[in-house]
């Protein structure tokens, strides 16, 4: 099978995957328990003729067969509908507000978990059994092992309760006008180094601890020991021949983190009131919203399967076998 091939088959599952999304999205919302309609008028007792306008204002009159139409076909031309508990604003405009907040929070943790988890994995991996190596690893373990609300919550206590070096909520100081760029940058860095350091501890032991036992074990192959037979420098095994082949299953994680990164961390941007996706997606199931869960849940899920037919690509491109 050719890489063209290759492609179009990872395509064809990936669309498959997408219906599933659209399908299940449709579902599962619509299985919790709750009023919708309840929660928008805050629990206030409703007027019959109110109730029922409200009904059919959403929509919610239609059968199931007919909201799910009606869903899909608004979803295919970019309409995702009317928040409930945000009514009148359209789901596509909260997402989009939200959007950049996430973005600049995890990308940054991605980007700096990845790179210190290889390098280190890396290490760890050529000194393997020595202090260095039983260090990553533990360390690793350890970090990898707690809760990650809970390491998020205790740098919060620590570094913004008792010791306020940092803020307690937000991404931005609310009311404050700056006078250019730089200085929003740096009030939004002052925000948002705790969520940005408590994500890139918690990955980098992940990236870490797959990187240090995927090259353990590549590190034993024959063309390790021809390279090293060759006379080839220790830095030239390590990096050119032996990380690049551990890297395979780091690559995969990686574009899987980037996928995730459009619905967000729910749990760090809840701990820290950090205004993106993932605290507008545990509200909207607080608050029984459906269009605004569904648009969420699904731009989440095409991001994952795009993100895995694009780990699936870079797999093959680095090693063709994966074709076969």
């Amino acid at each position: 099978m050719g890489m063209k091939d290759y492609i179009i088959k990872r395509s064809v599952f990936a669309l498959i995957a997408i219906i599933a999304v659209f399908i299940f999205n449709f579902i599962l919302p619509r299985l919790m328990p709750g009023n919708p309609i309840m929660f928008v008028m805050g629990g206030t007792k409703l007027m019959p003729e109110t109730r029922e306008m409200l009904i059919k204002r959403f929509g919610l009159d239609k059968s199931v067969w007919e909201q799910f139409v009606a869903y899909t076909w608004r979803a295919l031309h970019g309409d995702l509908g009317i928040s409930f508990s945000k009514y009148p604003r359209p789901v596509t405009e909260l997402i989009s507000k939200r959007m950049p907040w996430t973005i600049a929070l995890l990308l940054p943790a991605v980007v700096i978990a990845s790179g210190l988890g290889i390098f280190v994995g890396v290490l760890a991996a050529w000194k393997r059994g020595g202090k260095f190596d039983l260090t990553v690893t533990n360390v690793g373990l350890f970090i990898w092992s707690l809760p990650f609300f809970w390491l998020a919550l205790v740098m919060l206590l620590v570094f913004a309760y008792y010791y306020p070096i940092f803020p307690l909520r937000g991404a931005v100081t609310r009311g404050i006008e700056y006078a250019n760029v730089f200085d929003f940058f740096k009030d939004w860095l002052w925000h948002s180094t705790l969520p940005i350091l408590s994500l890139t501890i918690w990955n980098y032991a992940g990236y870490t601890l797959m990187m240090r036992n995927t090259m353990v074990d590549v590190l034993h192959e024959e063309y390790i020991v021809t390279a090293t037979a060759k006379g080839l420098s220790d830095r030239t095994i390590m990096f050119k021949h032996a990380a690049r082949n551990a890297m395979l299953p780091v690559v995969t994680q990686i574009t899987l983190s980037l996928g995730f990164t459009l619905s967000g961390s729910i749990f760090t941007e809840t701990v820290f009131s950090y205004p993106g996706v993932g605290l507008l997606t545990y509200d909207a199931v607080i608050m029984r919203d459906y269009p605004l869960a569904q648009g969420l849940f699904l731009i989440t899920a095409i991001a994952v399967i795009i993100a895995n037919l694009l780990a699936d690509v870079i797999y093959a491109r680095l090693d063709p076998r994966v074709r076969y």
